[in-house]
C-alpha cells in the first residue's frame, strides 16, 4: 500500500512574524539591510559595521522615544508606523 504524504505548509512562529509587523518593529528597513549585507558579503561582520551601526542607532532612538510615551502615558508606547512617519518627516532628516 502506498502512502502519499500531504506537506502542511511552514508557519513562521509568533515572534518571527511580530518583528517581521512594521507597526511593531520600527527598525525593519535596517535589519533587512544588515541581514542583506551579511549575505552578500559572505558573513564578513567587518564590511557590514556600518548597516549594525545605523541598526544599533535605530533601535536606541525608538527604544528612548517608547520610553517617553510609557512616562507620558500615551498608548501605546511604540508609535505605529504612521506616526513614526510623522515624527520622522517633522525631524526633517533621519536621527540616525
Amino acid at each position: 500500500m502506498l502512502q502519499t504524504f500531504v506537506k502542511k505548509p511552514v508557519r513562521m512562529p509568533m515572534v518571527a512574524r511580530r518583528l517581521r509587523d512594521p507597526d511593531i518593529n520600527p527598525c525593519l528597513s535596517e535589519s533587512d539591510a544588515s541581514t542583506r549585507c551579511m549575505d552578500e558579503n559572505n558573513y564578513d561582520r567587518e564590511k557590514c559595521s556600518t548597516y549594525f551601526l545605523k541598526y544599533k542607532n535605530c533601535r536606541k532612538f525608538w527604544n528612548s522615544v517608547m520610553i517617553q510615551r510609557r512616562q507620558n502615558g500615551v498608548q501605546p508606547s511604540m508609535p505605529t508606523a504612521a506616526e513614526r512617519d510623522e515624527i520622522l518627516g517633522a525631524m526633517g532628516k533621519m536621527p540616525y
